[in-house]
């Protein structure tokens, strides 16, 4: 088991504990760690600790009110097949927030959690060989 000081952790705030726990874990893959629901749970995914804060949590009371909104930074979660993961989340009926986009380093899309955090799906770009002639 990771301890907390392998974790690279971040807070994401939301209105309803149990609906992000629940979006985290059945859709992206992430493992309940621990849950003092409706204040806060505590989601993981590989070194990833997603602390996930509701309205009654110190974490968001500690919040100013000026940045109660959810922000334009995002999760980076790695995918080895975007096109999968994108029609198994339309299926789900998860709310992407992007279209699919590519570019030199590889293919992304934005979908949006319960409270409107964003967590970006991506796919790097194959990596030419080094062997390759050419």
């Amino acid at each position: 088991m990771t301890t907390p000081e392998e974790y690279a952790s971040v807070r994401y705030l939301v209105d309803d504990v149990q609906a992000a726990v629940d979006f985290y874990t059945t859709h992206l893959g992430f493992t309940l760690r621990m849950s003092a629901a409706p204040a806060f749970a505590d989601v993981v995914r590989g070194p990833l600790r997603l602390l996930l804060s509701g309205p009654a949590s110190s974490g968001a009371r500690a919040t100013p009110d000026d940045a109660a909104s959810a922000g334009r930074n995002r999760v980076h979660l790695v995918v080895e097949d975007l096109d999968a993961e994108i029609g198994r989340l339309r299926a789900a009926a998860v709310p992407f927030r992007s279209d699919l986009v590519s570019g030199p380093g590889g293919r992304q899309v934005l979908l949006a959690d319960p409270a409107g955090n964003l967590v970006e799906l991506f796919e790097p770009a194959a990596q030419p060989s080094a062997h390759a002639t050419g």
